[in-house]
């Protein structure tokens, strides 16, 4: 009898998922399935990394559970592939498993529906003057927004969207449908589709001065990070809003602090930050006009089925030594070309 497919997972997934994988292996290859919990000295040729092992630990700060399945992975000597349940793959964690070697896959796309419509909430929300409105409410006081307090027609305003994967192209096809000049930028010119202008990263500063929504929906690399400095938050015109659901570090945050406590910039939605958990004394959480939310754009009900339907169609590519979906690539620490998007696709 062949020697079982040893699984590390965690108790939650292996009773949600356990018999969907062992079918999956039955009839891929015929091996039984041995799952596997973390602990010291466990061995494995396959992790999932699902969304409860994370748990509120981030990049950052990581918590006693989360390490002690990270320690799982970094200990078990088998262990050649690992899939995550996130798009992003810049945790330490898993940059250290692709610096050795070992098969990476992400569930990109798994949330992007979810974070794109959490992007244009947040849009609208500002656009709409919600913060002011909701403000008003908590003071009992009825504060009409008509005249010079009017929010201003969406219509013909311009949005740059920078990033084009599955969370850009869906937030850019809205944009369009509101009556927004879109602009892109993204890790090639290729243009991008219902764009009137279309960028790289590099020269995202040459459109900046047109720009009345900055929206940031792309990976954090080397040629994006800090890409939004003091400089570049110069260069928006009076009245811009930014938006980001991409990474904290994409954006220098004291600069944008800076710029928002000088009205220099009119608002933001921040959805991420450079350290998370967010210090408690950041001046970000008073400051008027801005919304902010706990890196949670992504978060949905139906998020967990998806990343599962992900990692069992790899599974039956792994047992029939098929290539792997969504792969990251081999270099340590590279992420997706667009967040949310395979890094070996050109988009």
């Amino acid at each position: 009898m062949s020697e079982p497919l040893r699984i590390l997972l965690s108790l939650a997934a292996r009773d949600r998922w356990g018999a969907r994988i062992e079918r999956t292996v039955a009839d891929a290859d015929g091996r039984p399935v041995t799952f596997v919990a973390p602990a010291p000295g466990a061995d494995a040729e396959i992790a999932l990394v699902s969304r409860e092992i994370t748990g509120l630990s981030t990049k950052h700060h990581v918590l006693p559970d989360t390490q002690r399945f990270y320690d799982a992975l970094l200990g078990a000597p088998s262990l050649r592939w690992v899939h995550v349940h996130s798009a992003g793959a810049d945790r330490p964690v898993y940059v250290e498993l692709v610096r050795r070697g070992l098969a990476l896959t992400t569930s990109s796309g798994s949330n992007a529906g979810v974070v794109a419509q959490t992007a244009l909430a947040g849009m609208l929300a500002l656009a709409r003057h919600f913060p002011q409105l909701i403000a008003a409410q908590r003071e009992h006081a009825w504060r009409p927004q008509m005249g010079a307090d009017s929010p201003r027609d969406l219509q013909s305003q311009t949005a740059l969207v920078v990033g084009w994967g599955p969370i850009g192209q869906t937030i850019g096809a809205v944009l369009l449908i509101l009556g927004l000049r879109l602009l892109v930028a993204r890790s090639s010119a290729v243009v991008a589709a219902g764009a009137e202008r279309t960028v790289t990263f590099e020269d995202v500063g040459a459109v900046l001065p047109q720009v009345d929504w900055l929206i940031l929906a792309c990976p954090l690399t080397d040629r994006t990070r800090h890409l939004v400095d003091a400089a570049a938050l110069a260069r928006l015109p009076a009245g811009a809003r930014l938006v980001n659901v991409a990474r904290g570090d994409v954006v220098d945050e004291p600069a944008l602090i800076a710029a928002l406590q000088a009205r220099q910039l009119a608002g933001a939605y921040l959805d991420v930050y450079a350290h998370e958990p967010l210090a408690a004394d950041s001046p970000i959480w008073d400051l008027p006009n801005v919304i902010a939310t706990p890196h949670s754009a992504g978060f949905s009900d139906g998020n967990a089925e998806r990343v599962a339907a992900m990692f069992l169609a790899n599974l039956e590519a792994w047992c029939r030594g098929r290539p792997l979906a969504l792969q990251v690539g081999a270099g340590a620490g590279r992420v997706p070309d667009e967040r949310g998007s395979n890094p070996g696709s050109r988009i």
